[in-house]
């Protein structure tokens, strides 16, 4: 590797740069994906408590200490008690899209990634089998040492690529389905939140409909 970096292939120097935005990724998003920032055990254990009889300012103030995507969404619907229960539905799900978006931020530089390092691999093969035919065809063949050497350089691209894009894909098959799992999680307590904010008893009864 550090004889590739000296040959000084600009390809090379690209699939390096991608697996240190790869790894800064996957570093990245694993720290923010963390459960328990995402969804604070103890903002779970108060919210337990509100749907048993606890009270709301109890289950914001636990919302505001622990900072987070499903505390910022409980704090919005407490907060929303005067609007009727489907506009605060929809204010609650319209930011929970944006907290999803958020989460998926990082996750989407791996998809690029998976992407593009085999293909900028496989470039930099063909840029190397270019130069070393052309080196060829002006030399000769002197020594077959030199011309194996030479294709063993250029496959070295595709094989550096191939290794950065498989942990990317893992990574990003890993993170999708962690933030699909703590969205449905959110979903579930802001469900959960709404039904006791807003208990059928307290609902205006419809009108009979009209008998013929």
């Amino acid at each position: 590797m550090l004889q590739l970096l000296r040959d000084g292939d600009p390809f090379i120097w690209l699939l390096v740069l991608t697996s240190v935005v790869a790894l800064a990724m996957m570093i990245e998003r694993g720290l923010a994906l963390r459960w328990s920032r995402m969804i604070p055990p103890p903002l779970l254990d108060e919210l337990e408590r509100f749907t048993h009889g606890g009270r709301a300012d109890a289950l914001e103030r636990h919302a505001l200490q622990f900072d987070s995507p499903l505390g910022r969404l409980i704090r919005l619907g407490i907060a929303n008690t005067t609007l009727p229960r489907d506009e605060n539905r929809d204010a609650v799900e319209t930011r929970a899209r944006r907290e999803v978006s958020r989460m998926e931020r990082g996750i989407v530089v791996l998809e690029i990634i998976v992407g593009i390092a085999p293909l900028l691999g496989l470039v930099g093969t063909i840029h190397g089998l270019i130069i070393l035919f052309g080196d060829v065809s002006q030399m000769g063949l002197a020594d077959s040492s030199v011309f194996a050497r030479g294709i063993a350089i250029a496959l070295n691209a595709t094989l550096l690529g191939l290794l950065i894009a498989i942990p990317s894909l893992v990574a990003w098959s890993y993170f999708s389905r962690k933030v699909e799992s703590i969205a449905i999680e959110m979903e579930s307590a802001c469900s959960e939140l709404l039904d006791h904010l807003y208990p059928k008893s307290a609902e205006p009864a419809r009108p009979p409909a009209n008998l013929p």
